[in-house]
């Protein structure tokens, strides 16, 4: 069988924005709910997952990526707001939302679907909501003073500039993901 890489395609963040979420997360890691949150290091916006992907397929992907931000111009991205996936009142993935620089996310993810399945990756069902998972929730048991700090909690974070996304391939150990970048597509 041919070696499989989990891989998605993503936008990095400044270590300066992984430490504004650090802290805006101790507080909430205090109530006690039972979540596995993102470290720190692994924080991203995720525009594409393509799970599983042969590792001679690779060369593929990042060609497909590079053509997808071909034109884009570097733009400003910030973050604000917390939110959950799929409701407040049962509560699998925790979020901030994409204050600035949505609509070029919205543009390199639609150039990602387009590029991709032309070479036989499958398209996203579902419509792209640009956002960074913080926590998934792991037991509803609970949860209620999490839910209840999350929705007093606010939010906004530095701004930084997007020249690049990532293709990075994903290994899941059981002390988390390690994360390995695979191809770097920068904006021309």
């Amino acid at each position: 069988m041919a070696d499989l890489i989990r891989i998605f395609i993503a936008v990095e963040l400044t270590d300066s924005v992984r430490e504004q979420i650090a802290r805006l997360e101790q507080p909430l890691r205090k109530e006690g709910a039972k979540v596995g949150w993102v470290k720190p290091e692994n924080l991203h916006l995720t525009l594409k997952f393509l799970g599983d992907v042969q590792a001679a397929r690779i060369d593929d992907v990042v060609e497909a990526t590079q053509e997808a931000v071909q034109g884009i111009e570097p733009f400003i991205l910030s973050f604000s707001g917390l939110g959950v996936f799929p409701n407040f009142k049962r509560p699998r993935v925790i979020w901030i939302g994409v204050a600035e620089g949505s609509d070029s996310l919205g543009k390199i993810q639609r150039g990602l679907e387009e590029r991709l399945s032309q070479r036989g990756f499958t398209r996203e069902e579902r419509e792209f909501s640009p956002h960074l998972t913080i926590g998934r929730v792991r037991s509803q048991r609970g949860i209620g003073g999490l839910v209840s700090k999350l929705e007093k909690t606010e939010f906004e974070s530095e701004k930084i500039e997007v020249e690049q996304v990532v293709v990075m391939g994903s290994d899941l150990r059981p002390t988390g993901a390690v994360y390995t970048p695979l191809g770097i597509c920068r904006f021309f």
